[in-house]
Order: C-alpha cells, then structure tokens, then sequence
C-alpha cells in the first residue's frame, strides 16, 4: 500500500550493525555488462530497488535471459554483443536516469529500432548531453522538443559508429558511460575527456569483462573488441550513497555507533568520508578487503563534535548524491559550510539545491540557495515540520535523518526510497530501537 505521508520520531541514541544494500549504480552495470557477454553470469548482492529493477526488465525485454534464486542470486546469460534483439514495446527506463543513458549507448549500436520511456520526472531530466556525443559517432537519435528530453526513439545507425574523442563539459559517469558503451560497437578507438574524473564503475566492469581500458588523469579511452569475456561470479560491494544516510545520523545524534557492512570505497566515490572526516566526524575502516574490481569495507561510525567545511567544484563528482544528506550533517555543525559547483543537483530527481533549502528551512535551518550550491549556518536547531520529499528519494531519506536528529518530521510522498533503499524506514526504525543486530 502506498504511504501519503510517513512520521519520524526523534531519536535518542542509534546503535547497531547494518548490512548495506548493494550499490545502485554496479548493480545497474553487471546487468547490461552480464547482457552482452555470451555466458552465464551469477550477480550476488544485487540491488533490488526500483530503479535497478527497471534495468533488469529492459534488458529481459532486449532478450537476455534474467533468472533469480531463493537467495536473491541472479543469474544473467546474454547472447553476446550482437545477441540483443528488438524489444516488442516501449522500453521503460522509470525513475533511472542510469537506465535511460546508459542503455542508450548500447541501443546506439544496435541494427533495430527502439524506444526509451520513463516516468513524468526522467521524461523532464536532460537528455541532449548524451544524445550530442552519440550523434557525434553516427547515432541516430530523436527525442521530445529537439531531442532534449525522453521518450527517445533510437534507429540503426546507416553507416555504423565511429570512434569519438568526446571533451565532456560536466563531469557525469552516466555521460561518459554511455559513450564508452556505444564505443563497444564503434570503430576505432573511443575518448571521453571529463573536466573532473567522475565515478569509475564502468571502467572498472569493462577491464572485469575484458575490455582494455586506457587511462590517464580525467582522460579515458578504450577501442572495440570482438566479445565481452564474462567472469562466472560478480559481488555486487554495498553502496556508500546508501551508507551515507548512517554516517551522517551516526555523527550528529549523540551517543550513537553504528557498523556498516561491505561498503563500497571506491575512490571516485569517496567525498563524502573525506569531507565528514574533515568536519571532525569518527569513522574507521576495518577489514579492507576487494569485491572484484571494487575495494570495500566495514566503517564503525560514532558520534561526535562536527565543524563546518568548504567544498568546490573538484570534489563534486565524487559526492554529488550525498549532497542533500551533508547539508544535514551542516546544521548540526560549528560554523559555516559552503558548497559550490553543485550545479548538476539542479537536474536530478528534482532540484535538491531549490527542494534542500525549501524543506530544510522549514524546520528551522538557516540556509542560501546560490547558483551553483548552498550556505548553511550550524548548528541549528530544527523543529518539527511537514515536508515534502518532491518524489524524490534522496530527499526523503535526507529529510528522515534531519527529523531523527531533531524533532521529527513528517514526510509526504515517503515511498520513493525504494528507488534505491528500500529497506531505509525499517532499519531506521531498527537502530533507534538498538536491534539492529
């Protein structure tokens, strides 16, 4: 049944050992990967949020064969990278902005006729920064108002791709992603040039299917192989966005330690351990260990003084998704925190720079929208208020976390953590209990 609306109560102390649901945007990669190799593929610890559900089924409906255990195992087997076949309908990507680019750098080389839908929110997120590189190869892409915005109808290409050195304008993961992909189809050799080096998922996973990739500083580059070497077994490690909602309530409510298991500590995703760290916050990390190409561990977090921090443009990329949740942690600060080339936050789920002053302002807080980021002013103390999470789960679940710190909080349109969390109110609910295991 869905929720209107969803009351947190305050809470005093949290306590106990989370395991940390797989990461979102691996989960979404060892799908579409698993679907172009041309042998089975277990995929462990798999996501199975919405967002990641929506992959699975429009890689079913592109022919590749998707089963599940008991455990919650999958089991992918594509048809190689000319395996896929014409869906029979629509594509719908969703709510997944990482569904919708990244499949439609691989639809980009395919020889059928597709289109990509989703939900009202992704039909209105920005399309014509993928749809650009991908013409630049051949591609032929139409969408909706000149091909800025979704659905997307993606034809065969006449002549077949060609390579492309892209100098991308924002650092985006799901941009260079889609490129790279479609390189997989292209020939020659394929470049994409970042401003500033975003998540590196998916070179990880091509060097695991065995795609030579070729790196240096934000410059990445890789040319066209004749199949995807699949490995039998993919873990998928958990995801540090996720973890970050823990690792900010952990810091800001006193008397608080919790343990967050099988954590994602991929350098390109990092910025948020390094900027709590700065701002006082005590964290360890304890048995380092690799889940394939990705590095994990376990991080104990406790409560403790925080102060307020600077951050730019360089350091965005590698945090943008914790940015609604830091400026959380900000309030319950010394001093003043400054964000700046936060742009991109304007074109996600919704405006989370607008709806992150909008609805922390509510309670109380002391915040300045600017362009490109936000001015908060810590500490503050936060009152109860009805806030609205726009459909938008990062800021539902950012919202909860300022509510269990401070006063409580309703919040309306709660459902839409199981975006990428779905399981977030009810281990809430368990490490304010202290039954967390």
């Amino acid at each position: 049944m869905t929720e209107k609306c969803r009351r947190v109560a305050p809470g005093h102390n949290l306590t106990g050992v989370i395991d940390i649901p797989g990461d979102k945007s691996i989960s979404h990669r060892s799908v579409m990967f698993a679907g172009l190799a041309n042998s089975m593929v277990r995929i462990k610890n798999y996501l199975f949020s919405q967002d990641c559900l929506s992959t699975i089924h429009c890689m079913k409906a592109l022919g590749v064969q998707i089963e599940q255990d008991d455990n919650g195992v999958l089991y992918v087997t594509g048809h190689g990278l000319e395996g896929l076949s014409e869906p029979r309908d629509v594509l719908d990507a969703g709510n997944s902005g990482t569904t919708m680019r990244l499949l439609t750098g691989i639809l980009s080389g395919q020889k059928f006729f597709s289109v990509l839908t989703g939900d009202p929110s992704l039909r209105n997120r920005p399309m014509a920064r993928v749809i650009k590189p991908l013409a630049g190869m051949g591609s032929q892409i139409y969408g909706r108002d000149s091909s800025k915005f979704a659905p997307l109808a993606i034809l065969p290409s006449p002549t077949g791709l060609a390579g492309i050195e892209y100098t991308s304008p924002v650092a985006s993961a799901q941009i260079k992603s889609a490129v790279l992909l479609a390189g997989l189809f292209a020939r020659g050799r394929t470049t994409v040039i970042e401003p500033y080096l975003s998540r590196d998922h998916t070179e990880r996973m091509l060097e695991t299917f065995g795609v030579p990739v070729i790196r240096r500083g934000n410059t990445v580059s890789i040319e066209p192989v004749a199949a995807l070497t699949a490995p039998q077994e993919i873990e998928v490690p958990g995801d540090i966005s996720s973890a970050a909602f823990w690792l900010v309530a952990a810091a800001i409510i006193p008397n608080s330690r919790l343990t967050l298991k099988n954590v994602g500590i991929n350098p390109s995703r990092t910025g948020i351990l390094d900027v709590l760290k700065e701002m006082g916050a005590a964290i360890t990390m304890d048995n380092q260990r690799w889940s394939g190409s990705e590095p994990v561990a376990d991080l104990t977090v406790t409560s403790s003084s925080l102060t307020g921090f600077s951050i730019g443009p360089a350091i965005i990329p590698r945090l943008v998704d914790e940015i609604p949740v830091l400026a959380v942690a900000a309030l319950f600060a010394q001093g003043r925190s400054v964000i700046q080339g936060a742009q991109e936050l304007r074109v996600k789920e919704t405006d989370r720079l607008k709806a992150v002053t909008a609805e922390l302002t509510k309670m109380g807080a002391k915040i300045t929208e600017t362009d490109d980021g936000l001015v908060i002013e810590g500490p503050q103390p936060l009152n109860f208020a009805v806030c609205q999470s726009y459909d938008d789960h990062r800021m539902a679940m950012s919202l909860a976390i300022a509510g269990t710190a401070a006063k409580g909080v309703e919040i309306l349109e709660p459902d839409c953590v199981a975006i990428s969390y779905p399981g977030f109110y009810s281990t809430l609910d368990a490490v304010s209990n202290g039954c967390c295991r």
